[in-house]
């Protein structure tokens, strides 16, 4: 009786065990207490990626209660406990993020035109956004005949077919044929549809001539066209576009070449008006007027400059942002810069990662569905790299100010432009891999280069050249802004032109990268010696993305164009007269980097008017995909045939139920209900781009019948 039961004892054991893991924790978490709150837009953030990811009303309702009981069993913990208050914020900030997108969602969205429809419309301009690069216009138009249409479409109108009189208040009649906002063509692509749905677009389509102009428009262009136009016309070069893009935010004027150059080189960046522009502005302005303002004696002595500059600053930054557009990278820039500018004037220091978590719930408090996109997300992680990196002690210490000679303190500079610029690369990579399924390895040597020079030479003259054109004597300034654009360019091509420019990945997973994005925010975000626990996620999921397998057949959600991988690792196209867009987006998503061959080419396909037929090698066997080529008829004894043969067929049409293959039948019937695939032959796998039952108000319900127009 001396000794204690062995099942009491146990539980002594386990009970002792859990309550030194939990002394440890919270001892853990009392010396990360400055870093707490900075997982606040996290744990929003969670809310919103989880409706988004989510599919119905029951999961999102799930998530909701899950939420809740974190947040009701982490009060079952000891009061005034960190962890305690850790789980009861964190539950409740996760569930206010998927209830704040849901609400906004269900307010604010406008749903999409049931179904394709060609018709006559009369409606009145909102506004029009000129896209020389690509000779059309796109133009916003309210809809008032007929009445049963969303309350925004958007069409295109060519620039040959533009007639005069159209801007903001016009009222146009054309014909057209309007879509619902095109959703994802493949698995893992960018879906529109989302984005239109939030931006209250119902309906697109492109304006058949002829374009009547009933009432012309009376307003003057905004500033921000007018602008753009006058840029447009003053510089010259093939640089013109980006200094259009750098002072209004508008890329339509940029070639695609060029486009694909600076995406390549990783010097995208510069084209979106974002903290480089916004800082280089407000700096412009404050240093300017502290020279104007300590001309004067007396201003010198009793104003303080400082702060009134800084309030010019801040004018000057709010009225950029509004100049171009108000997009999300402008807004979080200049929300940051307003705290910078708040820091510095109360003697704070202001550059940190509050500053940058402040700044992400403003953004996502007005926009949550910017979560969702890569401008959001690449802003955010550039910026938490990089001050995650000034706010390391090493970092901070190599790069203070010291006594030095010139040629150290230059080198020490580039040593900095250079870790920074590594910083950003690793931090965006995973992001650039998921979206667009390419990611810049040369990025921090282009913009060791492209950031000085686009900072200092290029915006500060093209700024003087606006500010001269006002007395007409801008041309000079002009050709310098010309000259050096001119450079940034041969810089990105040249970048662009390595052939270690870039690294290519198939489609990564939403779990995936979830995953690499929370290891990588733990990583930033403590500061403790368990914040390396954040490395184990981040390497499994790069391990995952490494050894993913490619997909070896892609078809479009209109079954009109497949993508197969040919035995010698390249890519081949069934229409070899595909557009740029339809190319990319299929390369794209295989994680391919180089131009599409045409399938009729290729030594294992044999292909007639109608059909064709490819042998693919994969998973240790031969597969037969048949392919229709035209919209003829076929006769069924040649089809019936061809069908019997093939392991998968596919078809922009409904095929009969008499065509059987052995595996899957890919036609108009199931696409309409999966959309695009991506079809793994190695693993025997099969992706859709649409999720079976998905509730999201965006989606476009085809079975909804459309609105009779009621006769007078």
């Amino acid at each position: 009786m001396a000794f204690e039961p062995r099942q009491t004892s146990v539980c002594r054991n386990i009970r002792r065990a859990g309550e030194g893991l939990f002394a440890r924790l919270e001892r853990g978490l009392e010396a990360e207490r400055e870093q707490l709150g900075l997982w606040v837009p996290v744990a929003v953030g969670i809310g919103i990626a989880a409706w988004l990811s989510l599919s119905n009303r029951l999961e999102w309702l799930a998530f909701c209660c899950g939420a809740v009981a974190l947040a009701t069993g982490g009060l079952a913990l000891p009061v005034g406990a960190r962890l305690r208050q850790m789980l009861v914020l964190a539950g409740l900030l996760a569930c206010a993020g998927c209830l704040l997108i849901w609400g906004k969602a269900t307010i604010f969205g406008a749903p999409p035109l049931p179904r394709a429809v060609f018709l006559e419309v009369t409606g009145e301009v909102m506004a029009v956004n000129a896209v020389p690069a690509q000779q059309l216009s796109r133009v916003s138009i309210r809809p008032i005949e007929p009445v049963a249409l969303p309350p925004l479409i958007r069409v295109n109108i060519a620039a040959a077919d533009m007639p005069a009189g159209i801007g903001r208040g016009a009222i146009i009649r054309f014909r057209t044929r309007l879509m619902p906002p095109a959703p994802a063509s493949l698995p893992g692509g960018y879906d529109f549809a989302r984005r239109a749905y939030f931006q209250g677009i119902g309906a697109t389509g492109r304006a058949l001539k002829p374009i009547a102009v009933l009432r012309p428009s009376e307003e003057a262009p905004p500033l921000r066209n007018r602008l753009f136009a006058h840029i447009l016309q003053q510089a010259d070069g093939d640089g013109a576009g980006i200094a259009a893009a750098l002072a209004t935010g508008d890329q339509g004027a940029i070639a695609e070449e060029d486009a694909e150059a600076m995406r390549r080189s990783g010097l995208a960046h510069l084209l979106s008006i974002s903290g480089l522009h916004v800082t280089a502005l407000i700096g412009a302005v404050i240093f300017l007027l502290m020279r104007v303002m300590a001309l004067s004696r007396r201003a010198a002595l009793s104003l303080p400059l400082m702060l009134i500059a800084a309030g010019g600053g801040a004018l000057a930054g709010v009225g950029y942002t509004l100049l171009t557009g108000a997009e999300v990278p402008t807004v979080r820039s200049c929300v940051a810069a307003l705290l910078v500018l708040g820091g510095l004037a109360l003697g704070r220091e202001a550059i940190t990662l509050r500053l940058i978590a402040a700044g992400a719930l403003v953004v996502l408090f007005l926009w949550p569905e910017a979560l969702a996109g890569p401008s959001f997300q690449m802003s955010f992680g550039a910026v938490i790299a990089l001050v995650a990196l000034g706010e390391h002690p090493r970092f901070r210490a190599f790069a203070a100010v010291r006594e030095e000679s010139a040629l150290r303190k230059f080198g020490r500079s580039v040593a900095i432009l250079l870790f920074s610029g590594f910083a950003v690369e690793l931090a965006l990579a995973p992001i650039a891999l998921f979206h667009f399924h390419k990611a810049g390895m040369m990025g921090a040597f282009a913009n060791l280069i492209a950031i000085p020079l686009t900072t200092f030479v290029v915006m500060p003259l093209e700024a003087l050249a606006l500010l001269l054109d006002v007395v007409g004597l801008g041309a000079p300034a002009w050709w310098l802004a010309s000259r050096a654009l001119g450079l940034l360019l041969w810089i990105a091509h040249a970048v662009a032109a390595s052939p270690w420019a870039v690294v290519t990945a198939p489609v990564v997973p939403n779990a995936v990268f979830g995953m690499i994005v929370l290891g990588g925010l733990c990583c930033l975000l403590w500061r403790g010696r368990w914040r390396w626990i954040g490395l184990a996620p981040v390497a499994i999921g790069i391990v995952i993305i490494v050894t993913t397998s490619p997909p070896e057949i892609l078809v479009t959600a209109d079954g009109r164009h497949v993508a197969v991988r040919s035995a010698d690792g390249g890519m081949a196209i069934l229409r070899d007269r595909a557009g740029d867009y339809v190319r990319d987006m299929m390369a794209e998503s295989a994680g391919y980097d180089g131009a599409l061959a045409a399938m009729a080419d290729l030594p294992e396909a044999s292909c007639s008017r109608d059909l064709c037929m490819v042998a693919l090698s994969a998973g240790g066997r031969v597969w037969r995909l048949l392919v229709t080529r035209t919209g003829d008829l076929v006769p069924k004894s040649t089809l019936a045939g061809d069908c019997a043969r093939a392991d998968i067929v596919v078809a922009d049409r409904r095929l009969p139920s008499w065509c059987r293959p052995r595996w899957l039948k890919a036609d108009r019937r199931l696409l309409a209900r999966t959309g695009g695939l991506a079809i793994d032959l190695d693993e025997g796998k099969v992706r859709a781009a649409k999720v079976a039952g998905d509730a999201h108000p965006w989606i476009a319900r085809p079975s909804e019948r459309w609105p009779r127009r009621r006769s007078d």
